[in-house]
């Protein structure tokens, strides 16, 4: 396999190959007898790899994985597990880092709506998201338009003076 499948979704893919339909059981109870088929080790992969290097949030994660099939109680479970070890309020700030840096022009109301929907889309919760906005709202507020301003000179006067 070149990636991991819930046993939904193989049932679904070996329905559609097999000559015969009621060889599908039996193969599944084999690929789970052999391990290669687990519900719930599947769950705790998918959500810690979209968490930490896609930077999505619970509601997404969940949403994709009960289309894959996977049972509800092996989703919360992974959930738990995964965001107890994370920030989601760090996901939402790096994913708002990177945003931000492709924004061009200053900061109005219909770019912070479409950074919202973003973030809310990427399955945040909405309270997280709108602590996280603010807060780079008033960052991005207190920096300086033109960064040369800050830039010192190269020889400063002496302190003798």
């Amino acid at each position: 396999m070149r990636r991991s499948y819930s046993v939904h979704e193989m049932r679904e893919y070996l329905a559609r190959r097999a000559e015969n339909e009621e060889h599908v059981g039996g193969v599944l109870k084999k690929l789970k007898e052999f391990q290669y088929l687990d519900d719930a080790r599947y769950a705790r992969d998918y959500a810690r790899i979209h968490a930490l290097h896609r930077h999505q949030g619970k509601f997404r994660i969940a949403r994709e994985l009960r289309g894959r099939g996977v049972p509800d109680k092996h989703i919360e479970a992974a959930l738990e597990m995964v965001f107890a070890e994370t920030d989601e309020a760090a996901l939402v700030r790096a994913r708002l880092e990177r945003r931000l840096r492709q924004i061009k022009g200053p900061l109005d109301e219909k770019k912070r709506a479409s950074l919202y929907r973003n973030l809310l889309r990427a399955g945040f919760s909405s309270d997280v998201i709108r602590a996280e906005l603010r807060a780079a709202t008033k960052t991005a507020a207190n920096a300086p338009d033109n960064p040369e301003i800050l830039d010192l000179p190269d020889s400063l006067p002496p302190d003798d003076i």
